[in-house]
């Protein structure tokens, strides 16, 4: 007997309620809360959301990366509500809370950092970048920051000074935040080597900044926005290499590789090499608002007391959700469980590259997977509008694929990582529907 299919339309979409739910939104929203899909959630579970019409569809964007565990995973839920019975809030520096403690431990004792490591907690990633940056000036007592071309950082101000692409990020919201620099990634499929990455870091020392006066170097295990471009081995090295030899603090922003989705638990696992500040968020608590830096506990402790923090840093209630999310990656083995669908995307993806020339590359680590969309293979023109067009045929045949990349043409797979089997096979099946409607 066939499996059930978990994707229903009951309407076209967008359907009726969620049209007219969109037209109040027109009205009531600011218009730069665009959105991607016109679709209103009414619930999710799992790796599906059902809308307000009924229909339900499977959800190949996972709130942008911080749906790992899934939609409303019952133990998680049943956590956050426990705290919530409890309290939901003190201000962690006024009134401390032992949930806060607990899972400082436990991510002190993920990170890939030796030594003793301490743990501070915020909201969102783009507050977890901002804060290791204070941590990394405390502590060098110096004033500038390194990032990389294609990076994204987050939409505050010194993290949006961090993120690399103008539009629709930073155009018309300048000016930015001093002392920042920037220079290439390595991105193989359009040239850039590890060595020509590196030699631009070092040609950044004589043209842009001293590295003496260079407190950071911020940059992702593999790129999220930008494109999910891997970066050689031997850069992570390189950076690494850099950074002790000048005592810069290296921070990875692991806000979407962490918590399992590249088939480790942080993606710096992949390279053997550690860093100095970690940034988490995404996933850590299912959604709930928390993120967090985790880091060696000399330079943890180099703020003055006060200096960092804010009154919903920390919130009990997300904590609780985090401690949960932990178990359940563990008890589920969600962590193997995205290696072993990685493997069965890649093997799909490129299949697909070798019938659509279209397809120009197939890159990431673990489930962490993207198509790049290409007019012109030869001369790797960037296509957004078929990367577009794709999505909008996935949708139509309910399924939620995203775009990602500086150009905006690379399709990005940020699937929960408790999609069954049979679900992966019908969600990669559309998205083969979509792809033959829009390429051939």
């Amino acid at each position: 007997m066939a499996a059930t299919r978990r994707i229903e339309l009951r309407t076209e979409i967008p359907g009726p309620r969620s049209r007219a739910i969109v037209e109040r939104i027109d009205r009531a929203v600011a218009s730069p809360l665009a959105l991607t899909f016109p679709v209103v959630a009414e619930s999710a579970r799992g790796v599906t959301i059902t809308d307000v019409d009924g229909n339900t569809l499977i959800d190949f964007a996972g709130g942008v990366g911080s749906l790992n565990v899934g939609h409303s995973h019952p133990d998680v839920v049943a956590a956050a509500q426990e705290q919530l019975d409890r309290f939901s809030h003190t201000d962690f520096t006024i009134v401390p809370y032992e949930v806060y403690v607990t899972l400082a431990e436990r991510l002190a004792g993920r990170v890939p950092i030796s030594g003793p490591v301490k743990a501070a907690f915020f909201n969102a990633g783009t507050e977890a970048i901002e804060n290791a940056v204070k941590f990394a000036r405390a502590y060098t007592k110096r004033p500038a920051v390194i990032a990389f071309e294609g990076g994204f950082h987050g939409r505050t101000l010194l993290a949006l000074t961090l993120t690399s692409k103008t539009h629709p990020y930073k155009a018309g919201l300048g000016p930015f935040a001093p002392e920042v620099y920037r220079v290439p990634f390595p991105y193989t499929y359009r040239g850039i080597t590890a060595e020509d990455a590196l030699g631009a870091l070092e040609r950044a020392f004589a043209v842009q900044v001293a590295p003496e006066n260079v407190a950071a170097i911020v940059f992702e295990p593999v790129q999220g926005e930008g494109g999910f471009v891997v970066p050689p081995v031997e850069f992570v090295r390189g950076i690494r290499r850099i950074c002790d030899e000048h005592g810069i603090v290296l921070v990875a922003d692991e806000v979407q590789t962490g918590f399992g989705r590249t088939g480790r638990f942080f993606g710096l696992e992949h390279f053997g090499v550690e860093a100095d500040l970690v940034a988490v968020a995404k996933s850590i608590a299912m959604g709930l608002p928390l993120s967090g830096v985790l880091g060696r506990a000399e330079i943890m402790d180099a703020p003055d007391a006060g200096a960092v923090g804010g009154t919903y840093v920390g919130n009990p209630v997300a904590q609780a959700a985090a401690l949960a999310v932990l178990d359940v990656i563990d008890e589920e083995g969600l962590v193997e469980r995205s290696a072993a669908i990685g493997e069965t995307i890649r093997e799909r993806m490129l299949s697909w590259q070798g019938r659509w020339p279209a397809i120009g590359d197939v890159r990431g680590l673990g489930s962490m997977l993207a198509l790049e969309l290409v007019s012109n293979p030869a001369a790797k023109t960037p296509a957004p509008e078929l990367a577009s067009a794709v999505v909008a045929e996935a949708l139509s045949r309910g399924l939620l694929l995203i775009t990602c990349g500086v150009y905006g043409n690379c399709i990005r797979v940020l699937v929960p990582l408790v999609v069954t089997d049979v679900e992966l096979e019908e969600a990669l099946g559309v998205w083969e529907e979509a792809l033959e409607a829009a390429l051939d």
